[in-house]
């Protein structure tokens, strides 16, 4: 599914929380609006290029304002992360060497990570951070119009995020792949597409970007050019191909290549867009119409059978989506938050029956009633998510 999306100038600054709660959050250098928080104080953090030391790893919920200071010579970020790692609650960009910037956030309680990321690029450097319940009702915070911005700034940051990392590893996949460093590239492979995979949608929308990159073999027309990480795919897992002559190294090195380079496209395309909130609630039905379309179906990784990676990472996109609008849904429609809630828990409930250490069986190995389980799972999932553009907008 396509996700329509309009140029704009490159996202700024702080993006606001994409949790089940609405979260105010600003990028500023002078906050003035006094709060029992504020009255605690900044919590500082000083950013190195191997370091990030948060000066307390806890705070009462509502305003909360962060005092990053760079102390290292690389040009640095600092996010604050929903417990799962994933969601973007708020971020403050492009600090400086010997710069500080603030970032605010009304914030509600529960487990948070902290993140520190030296030169803008990787994981960053990760700590756990807690909200207490102080009774500020940070659940109320907010018109539906400063909530509308929230989302999407927060989705934006997201997606960021997302396209950030999926550089970083595709270009170790890409590196391990061309010298022949085969079961590195084996193991990198699904690492790498996960961050593909969560942002597919909107990765989608960028013309002919997407079958470049991500074009299966069952899908080419008469004469088309075949290239990206499928193509790559069945150069290394060649098992179910009959008479499968191998990449030369030429080959790998110009397949490589220019998988790295659109990648790079990508990124640079990602931070040039913004959505509105019913592009983020139909990117969410629309990752999920990709899990029933390729990966229940084992279609998607053919010759890895690494789908159930690129299954974990679509559900991830789609909740993540769903979790930056649930202020707007749980004002106009309760039982419909619930009720999607409850579906994403059950859906994810049978996806963890199937991992193994930090990835997931091969998907050769689920049964048919294994597979069906999940599919009625995803169908169930999906006609709740189609009423959300509807409800939001």
């Amino acid at each position: 599914m396509k996700t329509a999306l309009r140029p704009a100038r490159a996202l700024a600054g702080a993006a606001a929380g994409l949790l089940g709660v609405p979260l105010l959050a600003a990028c500023t250098q002078n906050p003035t609006q006094p709060t029992d928080q504020a009255a605690a104080g900044p919590i500082s953090v000083r950013a190195t290029d191997t370091t990030c030391e948060v000066a307390r790893q806890t705070a009462g919920s509502g305003r909360i304002q962060f005092t990053v200071t760079n102390g290292g010579t690389k040009i640095n970020e600092f996010y604050l992360l929903a417990e799962d790692g994933v969601r973007v609650v708020g971020e403050v960009e492009n600090i400086g060497p010997g710069l500080s910037r603030d970032l605010v956030l009304t914030v509600a309680p529960g487990r948070y990570i902290t993140a520190c990321k030296p030169g803008m690029v990787g994981d960053g450097i990760r700590a756990p951070f807690i909200v207490e319940d102080s009774g500020s009702d940070s659940g109320a915070a907010g018109t539906d119009s400063a909530q509308t911005d929230q989302a999407t700034d927060a989705y934006a940051a997201y997606v960021r995020d997302q396209t950030e990392q999926l550089v970083t590893k595709t270009v170790a996949f890409a590196e391990a792949y061309k010298a022949g460093r085969d079961d590195e590239a084996r193991g990198l492979y699904p690492r790498a597409r996960v961050h593909w995979e969560r942002i597919e949608t909107v990765a989608e929308s960028f013309g002919d970007l997407d079958p470049k990159l991500d074009l299966r073999e069952a899908d080419l027309e008469p004469g088309q050019k075949w290239t990206g990480w499928h193509r790559m795919e069945k150069d290394l897992w060649p098992a179910r191909a009959t008479k499968y002559r191998a990449l030369t190294k030429t080959q790998r090195v110009t397949y490589a290549d220019d998988l790295v380079t659109n990648t790079k496209i990508l990124e640079e395309k990602v931070e040039g867009v913004t959505l509105t909130i019913d592009q983020i609630a139909n990117g969410s039905r629309g990752l999920l119409d990709e899990v029933a379309t390729g990966k229940v179906t084992g279609e998607e990784e053919y010759w890895s059978r690494t789908d159930l990676w690129d299954f974990q990472a679509n559900v991830d996109g789609a909740r993540v989506a769903y979790e930056g609008l649930q202020p707007l849904l749980q004002k106009k429609d309760p039982e419909l938050d619930a009720d999607i809630s409850a579906k994403f828990a059950a859906l994810q409930a049978l996806l963890d029956g199937h991992k193994v250490g930090d990835g997931f069986v091969s998907y050769d190995k689920l049964s048919k009633s294994e597979i069906k389980q999940l599919s009625d799972a995803v169908n169930a999932l999906a006609e709740p998510i189609s009423q959300l553009a509807a409800t939001v907008v």
